[in-house]
């Protein structure tokens, strides 16, 4: 008789391949169409609330994988807090303004027609002329990619007719840019699975944020931080406007190093009793900053020496002399045990008629150039500062085109470009002059603007400034106050704050908040509180166009001031409109401070740090309570994969591989430190998804004839296998839980893949299959491991939906539920109910198991048994006695256990007695012994089919 149809094999449609690419956006339209964020939030209303604030990305471009990292940790820091009962909305938010999307527009309107290149070019006041060209056949004009500033033909040449823009045409393109990038992204970001008002984003070009930037600025101004001045800033001439701090990225790069006499005056040599042809040598990588020179400065704890070489006597310091080019070898020719000697020393400058004095510095040191540093106060901050301590102006004879002018007091120079032009230039008139002593090639890290990425200069530039030294201390206690993850960060944080003076707030950029002042006919600045505050009510209802769009008299009469002002033309640094996001999104909201921040690990010089100082400078406290740091995503050879040219986007890989991989990929990954990624290694993560939805398939296909309102068991009449593993899945739901709790993520997807994998498949399924398939239906051991079972499948669909969140869904609706996993909480964390004892018991059945598969291999190899169901087992041991037989043979998947006592574990392996049954393949003495209809079937599956038979 064939009695396979009795038997109770697993069945599921929840299939084994995924087809993410194709599920996923069905589900995601069922979301939208449910309006599920809204049905989480009205089920979480009443839980205590949690507030991860989203730090804005540049709309400027197509998700990055840098993007999916950081947004899917956000996503599974929601997710799990929501799952945990807290009410955590996630209001998603887009910095608009600023370089990187004016600097594209400009770009974009560049147009290429054969042979000739017609920029849009400013003018003097402002304006932009935009090119008219019409083609023959009315062919579109294709798009080219040059630099602002590069000559075009004139339009009298060509015939071509320009029209005349101003400032309000380029907001409007990059207006238009921005919000075409924010529906790009958003769609992106709702692909990966994300959840969040994604009608309501807050957007930092949105009238009603531009106007909380401008109060806050106000409050600043009205406290006396913000301030003008004449002071080095970094100056991006490839875009032409000062950068911040954060804007500023650093490359390698091959400058000119070389090493200039300074003649000292004779009367200076007198003093400290020297040759009067004594020279001073200093060391410098940028040669365009001597026309600057106004000081020089050294180290006055050094020793320093006179030394003779090619006829000249050199002073440098003692411990660099070895390492300059022609000083190797050279006598001293006098000491001198400290700098403080040689302080007040006048020298004369190599190539202007200027003379200059020596001041001791501690930023001098032995380990690099000459021990003698030119200093030139218009072009480094420590130059500056040494300038102001002596009363030395900072000179920075350069133009916004990074050209000299005429102040350099070098006819030669003037106009040339500072550094392509400049260096070779001066470098020349030194040696003509004979004051260049050496010159080589000097490989370094060099400081380059994020967007032109062209070198950028230090040039001393009127500017607005916000007086960080007068609140830093209380920015640093602030600091303390955060939790930092990881602890490292702390220090990242305190150091770039300890290091800031103040902060260059205004761009000179038109995409942009305005910075609000206004100036007298004789140059000074009008920055008045109040009319702020009133451009403020005025911009939340037309928004900052008003300010380029209203003529200056009108404009200042309705602030308030006095006719004949001139408005100014600057806007506010980004930084200022992304760090302001506390108080235009998170106050209005009762939201401040947030519970956590969490961006990429560079933020603390840009967004943490930023929104830190403006929220201490108002308010005395940090706009945070936690801070989380993520690295970057790099690929196998080091490199930062969202800045590489031509990387691979993210709808790219979600597209191939779906959300859920991709989200699984960032949940495995140690975040806080850089990530790394590569096609293999999105593989190996589709092998563990595949594992662990082949485990959900598991679980389903035997639940097809479970109905938990009939069917459940109680959990005080399971087995003592099934409460031995309620155990193990309460460990489970403990840890996974509490690794969400405290964001280590690869924690919680590594809990349930080793749970997934050893623990539920290897294990527990392995064992129960003789139960599950050959026992009766309604076996009361069979339905207690189905409803352990659907415990399991509930609670690991429920632990997994942060990182998989369609496919979590998917396994929830094939478990019969109706409504959406994410609405439901995480599983109860109990503590295992049995005691140690049992937990110790246990432990010995798993190693005698292992004994036990172990021996089996060995008879398997011996060709004396073949499958383990051929075999019977002997096992020694002092734990167990004949009342465990049972269990031990169910445990160990063989026929049969017999427990003989004795000291030491011991197990030995011999083919079982007795015959195989042919519905079971169990063998025993009693087949066919129950009923003569069965004469293959053992007593178990006698009764079974027996009962199957009456039933039909």
């Amino acid at each position: 008789m064939d009695y396979r149809d009795t038997v109770l094999l697993p069945r599921t449609s929840f299939p084994m391949r995924a087809e993410l690419p194709k599920r996923e956006p069905l589900l995601l339209e069922r979301w939208r169409r449910e309006n599920l964020y809204e049905q989480i939030l009205r089920a979480r209303s009443a839980g205590p609330r949690f507030i991860l604030h989203d730090g804005p990305p540049f709309a400027n471009g197509d998700a990055h994988l840098g993007h999916a990292l950081n947004k899917t940790l956000k996503d599974l820091v929601l997710k799990s807090r929501n799952m945990m009962g807290f009410f955590a909305p996630y209001i998603p938010g887009w910095d608009c303004h600023g370089l990187p999307i004016e600097t594209k527009v400009v770009k974009e309107s560049f147009v290429r027609v054969p042979g000739s290149l017609i920029p849009i070019k400013e003018l003097p006041s402002g304006e932009f002329l935009e090119a008219k060209v019409e083609l023959p056949g009315g062919a579109p004009i294709p798009k080219g990619e040059v630099h602002a500033g590069e000559e075009g033909i004139k339009a009298d040449d060509k015939g071509f007719q320009y029209e005349r823009h101003g400032p309000l045409y380029i907001r409007r393109k990059c207006a238009e840019y921005a919000q075409r990038y924010v529906e790009i992204q958003r769609e992106q970001f709702e692909r990966l699975g994300i959840f969040g008002d994604w009608e309501h984003p807050y957007r930092t070009m949105d009238p009603a944020y531009e106007a909380e930037v401008l109060l806050l600025f106000a409050d600043l101004v009205e406290k006396g931080l913000v301030f003008e001045g004449l002071r080095p800033v970094f100056w991006s001439i490839g875009c032409r406007t000062a950068l911040a701090e954060a804007e500023v990225e650093y490359q390698p790069q091959i400058d000119p190093a070389i090493d200039v006499e300074f003649p000292l005056l004779p009367e200076s040599c007198r003093e400290v009793g020297i040759s009067e042809d004594a020279r001073l040598l200093i060391w410098t990588t940028t040669p365009w900053t001597l026309p600057a020179n106004l000081a020089v400065a050294l180290n006055p704890e050094l020793p320093y020496g006179l030394y003779s070489a090619r006829g000249r006597h050199l002073l440098v310091a003692e411990a660099r002399a070895h390492a300059i080019p022609g000083l190797e070898n050279a006598p001293c020719v006098r000491h001198f045990p400290r700098g403080e000697e040689l302080l007040g020393l006048r020298y004369r400058h190599p190539l202007l008629p200027r003379t200059g004095l020596v001041y001791g510095a501690s930023f001098v040191t032995g380990e690099s150039g000459t021990g003698f540093v030119h200093i030139a106060p218009g072009h480094g901050m420590e130059d500056y500062l040494l300038g102001q301590e002596h009363g030395l102006p900072p000179l920075s004879p350069v133009d916004d085109e990074g050209r000299f002018t005429e102040e350099c007091g070098l006819p030669e120079l003037v106009g040339l470009s500072v550094r392509e032009e400049g260096n070779p230039k001066i470098i020349e008139l030194l040696e003509s002059a004979g004051f260049l002593w050496a010159k080589r090639d000097y490989e370094h890290d060099y400081p380059h603007c994020w967007r032109s990425k062209t070198p950028i200069i230090f040039r001393s530039v009127r500017q607005w400034f916000i007086d960080v030294k007068a609140f830093q201390q209380e920015a640093l206690r602030a600091i303390e106050e955060v939790e930092w993850l990881p602890a490292r960060a702390r220090n990242r944080i305190r150091g770039a704050v300890e290091s800031r003076r103040d902060w260059c707030v205004s761009r000179q950029r038109y995409w942009g908040i305005p910075l609000p002042v206004f100036y007298r006919p004789d140059g000074s600045a009008v920055l008045e509180p109040e009319a702020i505050r009133k451009l403020a009510r005025e911009v939340a209802k037309e928004g900052t166009d008003l300010w380029y769009a209203t003529d200056e008299e009108a404009l200042a009469r309705k602030l308030g001031l006095p006719a004949g002002l001139r408005k100014g033309a600057d806007t506010l640094d980004v930084w200022i409109d992304s760090g302001s996001s506390h108080a235009a999104v998170l106050r209005p909201r009762g939201e401040f401070p947030a519970d956590l921040y969490l961006e990429g690990s560079d933020q603390h010089r840009g967004w943490f740090q930023s929104s830190l100082l403006l929220s201490v400078a108002r308010s005395g406290q940090a706009p945070y309570r936690t801070v989380l740091t993520n690295g970057f995503v790099m690929d196998l050879d080091g490199r930062k994969l969202s800045k590489m040219a031509g990387a691979r986007g993210l709808p790219e890989f979600i597209s191939q591989f779906g959300a859920d991989i991709v989200r699984l990929w960032v949940a495995s990954e140690d975040y806080r430190d850089d990530v790394p990624f590569s096609q293999e290694i999105l593989s190996r993560i589709s092998d563990t998804y595949r594992l662990l939805r082949n485990s959900f398939r598991i679980l389903l296909a035997n639940l097809h004839d479970f109905d938990p309102s009939r069917n459940r068991v109680s959990e005080e009449d399971f087995p003592e296998l099934e409460r031995y593993m309620a155990d193990r899945l309460r460990i489970l739901v403990r840890t996974v839980v509490e690794a969400y709790r405290r964001y280590e993520f690869p924690a919680a997807c590594h809990a349930l893949t080793r749970f997934c994998s050893t623990e539920l498949s290897a294990f527990y399924i392995d064992v129960l299959k003789d139960r599950l398939y050959c026992d009766a239906a309604d076996g009361t051991a069979r339905r207690a491991s189905q409803t352990l079972l659907h415990r399991m499948a509930e609670s690991l669909f429920r632990l997994a939906a942060p990182i998989l969140p369609f496919t979590a869904e998917e396994a929830w609706e094939a478990l019969g539920k109706k409504a959406s996993v994410h609405l439901e909480l995480f599983p109860e964390e109990a503590a295992p109910k049995s005691d140690p004892p049992f937990a110790e018991r246990w432990t010995r059945i798993l190693e005698l198991r292992a004994l036990s598969n172990e021996a089996l291999e060995v008879s398997r190899r011996a060709k004396e048994i073949g499958k383990a169901l051929e075999a019977e087992v002997e096992v020694q041991t002092p734990h167990f006695d004949s009342a465990d037989e049972e269990l031990l043979a169910e445990v160990f998947l063989v026929s049969r256990v017999r427990v003989r006592r004795g000291e030491s574990p011991a197990v030995r392996v011999r083919p079982a007695s007795g015959r195989q049954c042919a519905r079971c393949w169990k063998y025993s003495e009693e087949v066919g012994k129950t009923d003569p209809a069965h004469p293959a079937l053992c007593p178990r599956c006698t009764g079974v089919v027996q009962a199957n038979r009456s039933r039909s």
